[in-house]
């Protein structure tokens, strides 16, 4: 990558030559592994190294992209050439351009993104970490009968951006997980149930042992055995963190400045307005140390904030690039994708209730553990999910729930949350902690 510097200022002048009134180069490298383990076995090992160059050119309030993974001479100098040939056949659009003037990249020593420790660790090692997790998951209950694999991967990588509007920023960043499938059945007689469980991090170090991934995976598989259904209901519904953070990846299509613009929101118009309970707070914050999300700029080079974009249950952002910006006549908030928008840490603040005592106050309703198919409507805002769970009676948990959907509104469910809890969990981009809703239809039988 040290050779970036010289190739971008190459790249961009070759840009202005051939027409283009701006440019931009954004490269990316990364070394990626991945494993699978099942039943003891490694059943896939993949690593690569990849290297890619994408470049966006503007002529005339025109744009156009062209990429490559070829970084040789004679292949960028093609590359050029029919970026600003495609960028003169495009439609015009005012709105096209890159952000107004270079910003200050916010520096990225503080923000906990690398791990240098997981470029040393040997595959080997990182194999070692899936097959010891299944391991002691497949031991710890004799009702855990089968495996659907345990896994480990790691992603270290570094992305340089630059722009003729004097933009030159660079980072290095890395990940890794952890994760683990297991299936159980109590007797012969009955169906399997299964649940999964997983731990990211930046750094190896704040990675789930083994031990307590798989004690986890167990817990939840645990929970479902003895499963029964329950009639058709309107009853309050607690989302553990896991499933809260499900819900704030679709809240984020309905802020994302795209979907304002083109009015695909049940939330288009509605800054200012009261659109959630006064407890929920939701922020996208990009320089949330170590966060999964975080980053120092935007693929556009815009520095990365912390937004927040419900504030006491009132809506005050929307979350935009430099294009939605400019359509909405706002100032980018630093979740430009290039193309769109994409979130850093968006994630609803934690509230002062344990998540026990949340339990404790549900006379009679729905803790939701896993949420399948996909049924939510960012432009109607209905929502509509399969859903296994725990039913609580009397403010304990009385037995697991299966085959029923929950379904309501996604601004019915932001209004009606009665109670946040403090156990806000960053183990995703969309991180949430226990949530309860006041009613919800959980149809059943």
């Amino acid at each position: 990558m040290s050779d970036f510097p010289a190739l971008a200022e190459r790249v961009l002048a070759q840009a202005r030559a051939a027409g283009a009134d701006d440019a931009e180069v954004f490269l990316h490298e990364s070394r990626n592994f991945s494993t699978r383990v099942r039943q003891g076995t490694t059943e896939t090992v993949t690593e690569a190294t990849t290297r890619s160059l994408s470049l966006r050119v503007f002529v005339d309030q025109r744009m156009a992209r062209a990429s490559a993974s070829d970084l040789n001479a004679e292949t960028l100098d093609g590359l050029v050439r029919r970026a600003v040939e495609r960028a003169r056949l495009a439609n015009p659009d005012p709105c096209a351009g890159l952000p107004e003037e270079a910003a200050e990249a916010v520096s990225a020593d503080g923000l906990g993104l690398y791990d240098p420790m997981l470029e040393t660790l040997a595959p080997a090692d990182k194999i070692a970490l899936a097959r010891e997790t299944e391991a002691i998951g497949l031991r710890l209950d004799p009702r855990i009968r089968n495996s659907g694999g345990a896994g480990f991967s790691a992603h270290c990588g570094q992305v340089w951006l630059a722009n003729t509007r004097g933009f030159c920023g660079s980072y290095r960043a890395s990940t890794c997980s952890l994760g683990l499938y297991l299936l159980g059945q109590e007797d012969r007689s009955q169906a399997q149930v299964s649940d999964y469980w997983f731990s990211a991090a930046r750094q190896r170090a704040k990675l789930e042992s083994p031990e307590a991934v798989a004690r986890r995976t167990v817990e939840r598989v645990q929970r479902h055995f003895g499963a029964r259904k329950v009639a058709t209901q309107e009853v309050p519904v607690v989302f553990e963190p896991l499933l809260a953070g499900e819900l704030l990846a679709d809240l984020f299509g309905a802020v994302s400045g795209e979907a304002i613009y083109l009015r695909r929101s049940f939330l288009v118009d509605a800054l200012g307005e009261k659109v959630a309970a006064a407890g929920v707070t939701i922020i996208d914050d990009g320089l949330l140390p170590g966060g999964l999300g975080t980053r120092p700029f935007d693929r556009e080079g815009v520095g990365s904030q912390r937004t927040v974009v419900v504030e006491s249950g009132v809506l005050r952002n929307y979350l935009c690039g430099s294009y939605a910006a400019r359509k909405l006549g706002r100032k980018s908030t630093g979740n430009g994708s290039g193309n769109g928008e994409s979130p850093t840490n968006f994630f609803l603040a934690a509230g002062e209730k344990p998540p026990e005592e949340i339990i404790r106050s549900v006379e009679r309703g729905l803790y939701v553990t896993r949420l399948i198919g996909q049924g939510v409507n960012l432009v109607t805002g209905d929502y509509s999910r399969g859903a296994f769970g725990l039913w609580i009676e009397s403010g304990a948990f009385a037995y697991p729930v299966h085959e029923v959907t929950i379904g309501g509104t996604l601004r019915g469910m932001l209004e009606g949350v009665e109670a946040v809890g403090t156990d806000l969990d960053f183990r995703d981009p969309f991180a949430a902690p226990t949530i309860r809703i006041a009613t919800m239809t959980v149809a059943g039988t």
